[in-house]
């Protein structure tokens, strides 16, 4: 009987031990084969709300409704999470569809150039960005790792984003920095999307024109198959930079070489044309910019000279030969809203941010005489010093763009959303718009 018993003990002390160690096989497999939790997308609570100022750039706002960002943790996204593509591009609110058959139909190439402030740059991307359209962006070669690392990571997420196959170590008003250009101008001209017309950028830009805006003003009558590069014929006041020798140095700046010494005349007898390192050029142009001996021979002849980009592209414009070429067209075409300060009192009535290189930083005030000017984009911004002003352009942009769309609109591309609502309310508004 006690042996029976025994028996007994035993075999329920086996089982016993079989469910404990079957229990643990079966939660391990559990863990293994179910993915990791991926964080949860922001939660408005979790972001800043705009400033009361920002009200008048929202749509629908009502007394004692606050309206929040849904992206104040940009950076971290990009350097920290582990969402897969689809996720990451939705959590930002990258727009994913052509939103008229007019923007498909028309498909822009951009050149963007960065080296700094993460942020600004996802920050511009998703304005500018449409799935038709296609994007070079090019990464100063001194940026941090982690930054070009950042950079690769979110442009690896888009088929038609990619980075300049070479990349220049950039020096203010050097070569360089028009080198960068035509890295990307190369990787365009082989690129299968069939892009009209191609628009360059820098990190601290932002759109005043949507996409389809854009469109609409490269195909108006004035600029349908004509180069933008606004310039006149060299001023005497900038010579210098072509009539003397400079040299490079390297990520740093721009010197004149020796005690002045002077260049010989420009190549094919061209007359030297001074206007803005940026521009919109269509398709034969860039082909003409990158086969012809001419645009070759005032390329060689550029690289000792102080800031080429100034002079380079609106120079090749005035060229009878080149595709496109817009002679004597002045300062036509508004690309840049752009505060100098020594246009103060004549073109604009101050900086409300402040100066850095005689250029206008973008304070919140200076946002109605970007707005009624209405050029294709707005320089310059900071993301630390006055938030505000790119907060709500940003937010006044995204609702034009989204207002002006002939397909639904997805919940994913709006950027803000009320505090005591979810944000349908906002698609609501947008969409009636």
């Amino acid at each position: 009987m006690h042996q029976l018993e025994g028996t007994k003990c035993s075999f329920l002390l086996c089982l016993g031990m079989s469910i404990i160690i079957c229990s643990v096989i079966y939660l391990r497999a559990r863990i293994t084969t179910t993915e990791p939790a991926e964080p949860k997308p922001l939660e408005p609570s979790s972001c800043r709300p705009f400033s009361t100022e920002c009200k008048s750039f929202l749509p629908g706002t009502d007394e004692g409704v606050e309206w929040y960002h849904r992206d104040c943790q940009v950076e971290s996204y990009i350097l920290n999470s582990h969402l897969q593509c689809p996720d990451l591009t939705q959590n930002l609110h990258f727009i994913t569809r052509p939103l008229s058959p007019e923007e498909e139909e028309y498909p822009l190439a951009f050149i963007v150039t960065v080296h700094k402030e993460l942020e600004l740059f996802v920050r511009l991307l998703r304005a500018i960005y449409m799935p038709q359209n296609v994007y070079c962006i090019h990464v100063d070669a001194k940026a941090p790792w982690e930054y070009q690392m950042a950079v690769q990571k979110l442009v690896s997420c888009f088929q038609n984003t990619f980075l300049s196959s070479q990349s220049e170590t950039v020096t203010y008003a050097g070569f360089s920095r028009l080198k960068a250009d035509l890295n990307c101008m190369k990787d365009l001209a082989k690129s299968k999307i069939g892009w009209r017309k191609v628009v360059n950028l820098c990190g601290q830009d932002f759109p005043v024109k949507s996409n389809l805006e854009l469109v609409q003003y490269m195909q108006s009558k004035e600029w349908r198959d004509r180069n933008m590069t606004p310039g006149v014929k060299q001023p005497v006041s900038m010579r210098y930079r072509t009539r003397l020798q400079h040299k490079e140095i390297m990520g740093s700046h721009v010197a004149r070489k020796g005690l002045g010494l002077k260049k010989g005349p420009p190549p094919h007898n061209l007359q030297v044309y001074f206007g803005t390192a940026y521009y919109a050029l269509t398709r034969a142009f860039v082909d003409f910019v990158l086969k012809s001996p001419i645009a070759h021979d005032l390329l060689e002849w550029s690289k000792d000279t102080f800031s080429p980009d100034e002079h380079y592209w609106v120079t090749l414009n005035h060229v009878k030969e080149a595709p496109g070429s817009h002679i004597d067209g002045g300062w036509a075409g508004d690309i840049r809203a752009i505060k100098w300060r020594d246009q103060e009192g004549r073109t604009h009535s101050g900086c409300k941010g402040h100066y850095v290189r005689d250029i206008c930083i973008y304070g919140f005030e200076d946002l109605p005489w970007i707005i009624n000017r209405n050029s294709m984009f707005a320089n310059k911004f900071e993301r630390n010093t006055f938030p505000e002003a790119l907060d709500c352009l940003e937010q006044w942009h995204r609702h034009k763009v989204l207002s002006q769309a002939t397909v639904p609109i997805d919940p994913s591309w709006l950027l803000a959303i009320q505090s005591n609502s979810s944000s349908s309310s906002y698609f609501n508004s947008s969409a009636e718009a």
